[in-house]
């Protein structure tokens, strides 16, 4: 996946900065505030849907089950381990 949460505030802080431009006309202000709603309604799904997923991982801890599985994927990326060499292939 190419986006990140992260990347999802650096949008939002993006179109505030286009809905703050002065020199734009009332037409392209319209323009921009139309698609400022659509990336507020798109926003907000991928908020519940992260917050529903971490919500699973700590109940899946709590219950002393693994919560990774449950986690948003941004929240487990990283630097991947190393795999294991067998008979000269990795893992």
């Amino acid at each position: 996946m190419k986006n990140k949460l992260a990347d999802l505030n650096n949008h939002l802080f993006a179109q505030l900065e286009r809905l703050s431009d002065e020199n734009m006309s009332a037409e392209q202000i319209a323009t921009e505030a139309k698609r400022g709603d659509a990336m507020v309604a798109v926003a907000e799904q991928i908020i519940r849907n992260a917050s529903l997923q971490l919500q699973a991982a700590k109940i899946a801890f709590d219950a002393g089950a693994d919560p990774v599985p449950y986690l948003p994927v941004q929240a487990i990326e990283g630097p991947k381990p190393a795999g294991k060499t067998i008979e000269g292939r990795k893992s």
